[in-house]
This record gives structure tokens, sequence and C-alpha cells, in this order.
């Protein structure tokens, strides 16, 4: 178990220091834009990337400042005013790295997750992680990280970071349940689900082309709903999770 320290205050927000949240966060694309990359939630842990400028001290509002996120390496803006007082200090994290059998092991519990997350009311929403509302790959990555199996952020860190698996609409049957179907273009993934057998996989769909919000869709060649077909259409390859992500940052 972690021993928390102080609690996150201006003057401690020094460059390379660890710290863990009790509330659950936004993570920004910048400084100044609303786009939210990702969320964080309360348990979670994050370094400082730099020292928290002086001439600004005793001001908070509408400011923020750049961390690493230590589970998955993923760096984003955090708003100051919501960390102030609602982080602590932590030692250096020290991933849990299990290995394939373990993994393996869990993937019920996963699907188990998933299926409790489906069930709830939610819609589409970029760069949710914590839920109910959650985009394709927050999805993904939070399913398996309620198992305490940490995997990168993004749909296209995903396929990188998975076993690869080469299948088509047609030749699909070496997958199993647990596996991550990846789609997008030729030049990059940009969508990701979960399989969860028989041809059937979950995910989380937006506006345009899907379901906004978690559904399910099939990978058999005579799906007639147009939110399966569009994504048949853009299938890449699978992916197996054999490994745990170790916090480091990936491209």
């Amino acid at each position: 178990m972690t021993t928390l320290g102080a609690s996150l205050a201006i003057e401690r927000m020094i460059a390379g220091s660890c710290w863990q949240l009790c509330v659950p966060v936004n993570g920004f694309a910048g400084p100044l834009t609303q786009e939210i990359l990702t969320q964080a939630s309360a348990g979670r842990s994050f370094q400082l990337l730099d020292d928290f400028p002086k001439d600004f001290y005793g001001k908070t509002d509408g400011l923020r400042f750049q961390v690493r996120l230590l589970e998955d390496g993923y760096k984003c803006w955090l708003e100051v005013s919501t960390v102030i007082g609602s982080a602590f200090k932590r030692g250096p994290w020290t991933p849990q790295l299990l290995n394939q059998t373990q993994i393996k092991k869990r993937i019920p519990k996963v699907l188990h997750w998933l299926e409790q997350a489906a069930n709830r009311d939610n819609q589409y929403l970029w760069g949710g992680t914590i839920g109910p509302d959650f985009d394709c790959s927050g999805l993904v990555q939070t399913a398996f990280a309620s198992q305490s199996i940490w995997l990168p952020r993004d749909a296209y860190q995903q396929e990188k970071f998975c076993e690869v698996l080469q299948i088509s609409i047609a030749n699909y049957q070496m997958l199993r349940p647990g596996d991550l179907l990846f789609f997008g273009t030729m030049q990059k993934c940009t969508h990701v689900g979960i399989y969860i057998g028989e041809g059937t996989y979950c995910h989380s769909s937006g506006i345009d082309f899907g379901r906004n919000g978690i559904g399910f869709d099939g990978l058999k060649p005579i799906e007639t709903n147009s939110v399966a077909s569009y994504y048949l259409s853009q299938l890449r390859c699978a992916g197996r999770v054999v490994r745990c992500h170790d916090g480091m940052t990936l491209p």
C-alpha cells in the first residue's frame, strides 16, 4: 500500500514530484484548450513535468500544469484548482506487471465489468475514461484497469501494445473473449472494441457512425445494421493483451 504524504499545494509543485488523486479530474490537451484528452479517477497518480511558475503563486483560477499519468505514461494538462488540496504526495510508481497467464485468468472479470458498464445509461464522450460515459479506447482501458491490467490510453497505442492477430470478417475463429479489435484506415487505427465471443464485440462509438455510447456489434459478413457494416468496412486487425503497461511514455 502506498504511503501518502502532504496534500498538494502551490509551493510543493516541483518537477518530478509524484502525487495521488483523491478526486476524479479531466486531463486536457493543452494549457488553454477545452479539449479533454483523458480523465483520471480518484486513486490514480501523476508526476509533475515542470515546477509551478513562481510568478503565478497565489493564482490558480484557470491555470493548468502538465503531468504524466503514472499508470499509462500519458501526458496531459490538469487544472490547478481541481487538484490543490485534493492530491497527496506519494513515492515513485511501481507497476504491477502481470504475466500472460495471470492476465488470461482475469479476462472473465474484465468482461463482467464491461457488461455492467453497458447496462448503465451512457453516451459517447471524447476523452472519457471514468464513466459512465467513455470514448472507445477509454472504455477498453478502464475495463482492463478494473482488474489492474493497465493498457496505453489511445486506440493506436493499444494496437501497437498488443500481440497482433491477423483476422478478417471471413476468418475470426482464432479470437478469444477479451481480445481487442482495431478499426480505422490503412494508415492509422482510430477505433477499438473488445471481443466478447460468438462473433460479437462491445465498443463505445460516436454519433456520426455509431450508437452514441456503449453497444454490441457483430463481425459476420451478413450483418445488416449500419453501425456493424460501417465498422466491418474499417476492420484492421485484432490484438491479444499479453502484458501490462509499465507506465513509461509511449509514442
